[in-house]
């Protein structure tokens, strides 16, 4: 991730940008608020890591500018500041998160991660996969085998999209339990093979057809792909 790294202590940000970078980010540390308002005006970042109290320009007044040229990425303000109304003041302002010096790098890397996923999200599966006689359509919540639409109760609907989420993997009983039927509830673990059965046979999830949906003794179940 390409940060924008406004601090004026040049000891402090030489850490901070020593950790991110081993962390795989790309660190563009500026001393003055002018520097990084002119960088980011004219380049390209995924994120603005900003001090407040820098001498030229305040980090306030930099995440100010940048929000009128109508171009600003996420901000984090990275200050010792931490009065409430201090942090009530920026994160109105437009700021997205505010972390108190000294950081934990950990902890600081995770919030930018987090931050950045959250800016640009992005898909974890396709709208639909294809696997030959059967279409999983996530977005509709359908299964289609040589393109009719199988007919699955709302149990057996999340049950299979579950399972086809963890291809090869072993899903523990109280897990689906809980993923499934919700927390609350204790249900028969005949329920779930009920249930599993079911879908053997609706979905064809058989080896002939490529696939093998198992039970694992007294461990769970695994839906695997033999193709």
């Amino acid at each position: 991730m390409k940060i924008a790294f406004l601090e004026d202590d040049a000891n402090f940000a030489e850490d901070i940008v020593r950790s991110l970078t081993s962390a795989g980010h790309e660190i563009h540390h500026y001393l003055t608020g002018r520097d990084c308002l002119k960088a980011v005006s004219s380049d390209q970042f995924d994120l603005c890591l900003l001090d407040w109290e820098v001498p030229d320009m305040t980090g306030p007044e930099v995440m100010a500018s940048l929000k009128l040229k109508g171009n600003i990425p996420p901000v984090i303000f990275l200050t010792g500041r931490d009065a409430e109304e201090d942090i009530v003041q920026v994160m109105d302002a437009g700021a997205d998160d505010f972390i108190v010096k000294p950081p934990n790098i950990s902890v600081l890397n995770a919030r930018i991660n987090a931050l950045h996923r959250r800016a640009n999200p992005q898909k974890s599966q396709p709208d639909s996969i294809n696997y030959g006689h059967l279409t999983v359509d996530y977005v509709k919540r359908k299964f289609l085998i040589n393109a009719k639409t199988v007919k699955l109760t709302e149990k057996e609907t999340e049950l299979a999209l579950y399972f086809f989420a963890n291809v090869d993997v072993l899903l523990a009983r109280a897990h689906l339990t809980k993923v499934v039927w919700g927390t609350t509830p204790e249900i028969d673990t005949r329920t779930i093979d009920v249930h599993v059965s079911h879908l053997r046979n609706k979905l064809n999830l058989l080896p002939q057809f490529g696939w093998r949906l198992i039970s694992v003794y007294h461990q769970g179940y695994r839906l695997e792909h033999l193709v």
